[in-house]
């Protein structure tokens, strides 16, 4: 295998998929390389995924590698880092694992066939209870410290949005989440609820056709395009009052609101649209299981188990409800419909008195028609 192309280079997936044209060669360094990742690769259409490190460590059995080897992608695993050193649209040649800049090798790595990857995936599945009794441990850990999130709530500030007797839906770019958007479409359609996006949620809703309303997270994920929509801006900070996204909402010139609290900014969605009185939370895309959280690399989920353990009464989490029903149209259904259409058709044809004319002319015209071949 011998192939040839342009390369975009980032160390941080998510950050290279919103720049990467179609065909190029993705350059990353992205350990356990998770779904939502490889699914952006996949929509970017790339042509291979270089990356620095391992695709599989064999923490876990993360998806991102046997989604990406599926869709046709080439991998080329653990190239090592001196891949990195590459630059945006650098032109370089790859040969059976063999990195080229101008005929000179700058990394070695190893392209990484379906069979291997499923026998990777099925070895991690041997670390992967040790992953998640320490993944409890950490939790447990965590909601000590974190108990202030039930016990007092988050800071409550003044926004323009008004949440009191309406729904809430908080999009999150997670798993699934374009079809189970795609699933309650007619839900946010008639209920209308407020719409929250979670940092590339925004966008989310954006390429749904919807505006959200606000716009909450570290702002690390979302695009320019979203933070100009109108919608209000929520930079979530750290409880030390540390406010990563909070320079670039800055240097774009808009206005927001800065919340201090532990967790996630999900979290912090829902813990806000709870404390400004909405009825229900709807969410879609959302973290909530061990292998959510590994993919993101946290440690421990105390955070989202405290909120879920506050809001559960109002919360409805939609992951996954695009499979619950898909509906087909059977033949027996087109009948039904086509027998609907012609019954008041032939209520008309009978009581019309045009109709009755119409119907004496065509019955000449066959008599006539039958006369002459007699």
């Amino acid at each position: 295998m011998r192939m040839r192309g342009t390369v975009k280079v980032d160390s941080r997936t998510k950050n290279l998929v919103k720049r990467i044209k179609p065909n190029e060669i993705a350059v990353i360094d992205h350990e356990d390389i998770d779904e939502v990742s490889a699914r952006s690769l996949i929509s970017a259409r790339v042509k291979m995924v270089i990356n620095a490190s391992r695709s599989i460590s064999g923490r876990y059995p993360n998806p991102g590698p046997l989604a990406l080897v599926k869709a046709g992608i080439i991998l080329i695993d653990n190239a090592g880092k001196d891949i990195m050193s590459l630059k945006d649209n650098q032109e370089i040649t790859v040969q059976e694992g063999t990195i080229f800049l101008k005929d000179v090798k700058i990394g070695q790595g190893k392209v990484l066939e379906e069979d291997e990857i499923r026998h990777l995936m099925k070895e991690s599945e041997k670390n992967y209870a040790v992953e998640v009794q320490k993944f409890i441990y950490n939790t447990l850990d965590y909601a000590e410290k974190e108990i202030d999130i039930i016990v007092k709530g988050i800071e409550n500030p003044d926004l323009n949005t008004n949440f009191e007797g309406r729904h809430s839906l908080i999009v999150v770019r997670g798993h699934d989440y374009k079809e189970d958007l795609s699933a309650i479409r007619s839900y946010i359609e008639e209920v209308k609820p407020v719409l929250i996006g979670v940092d590339g949620g925004a966008d989310a809703l954006l390429e749904a056709g919807y505006k959200p309303d606000i716009i909450c997270g570290d702002m690390d994920s979302v695009t320019d395009r979203a933070l100009k929509c109108g919608a209000e801006l929520v930079v979530h900070a750290y409880p030390d009052g540390r406010a990563p996204g909070l320079e670039r909402v800055k240097n774009l010139g808009m206005e927001c609101t800065v919340v201090r609290a532990p967790g996630t900014s999900e979290d912090v969605a829902m813990l806000l649209a709870y404390q400004k009185g909405t009825q229900l939370i709807v969410a879609v895309g959302t973290h909530s299981n061990v292998i959510d959280f590994l993919e993101k690399g946290r440690k421990g989920m105390a955070s989202t188990f405290l909120v879920r353990t506050k809001i559960g009464s109002i919360l409805v989490d939609a992951k996954g409800v695009n499979k619950l029903y898909k509906s087909s149209l059977r033949l027996k259904h087109v009948v039904g419909i086509v027998l609907a259409a012609l019954i008041p058709l032939i209520v008309i044809f009978i009581v019309s008195p045009s109709s009755h004319q119409l119907a004496r002319l065509l019955v000449l015209r066959i008599k006539l028609m039958l006369s002459i071949f007699s």
